[in-house]
């Protein structure tokens, strides 16, 4: 019993990890889109992701401080 009962405990404390990053990290899905919202204004600067090679216009948020990162 004892055995089981740690395993399924570290799986769930590597679960919970997982998904309060992906929670947690603001840029998962929300800092990137086709749409710019309301309120952001174009900056000079582009980004280029080393991944996949798409570069990205950065817009700025001056009442919130956010940033919104536009493929280009």
């Amino acid at each position: 019993m004892g055995f089981d009962f740690y395993i399924l405990m570290q799986l769930g404390i590597v679960v919970f990890a997982v998904v309060s990053l992906l929670v947690w990290d603001r840029r998962y899905g929300k800092n990137h889109g086709t749409d710019v919202p309301g309120g952001f204004e174009k900056t000079d600067e582009i980004n280029l992701d080393p991944n996949n090679g798409k570069k990205y216009r950065v817009y700025y948020n001056p009442k919130t401080g956010e940033r919104f990162y536009h493929e280009e």
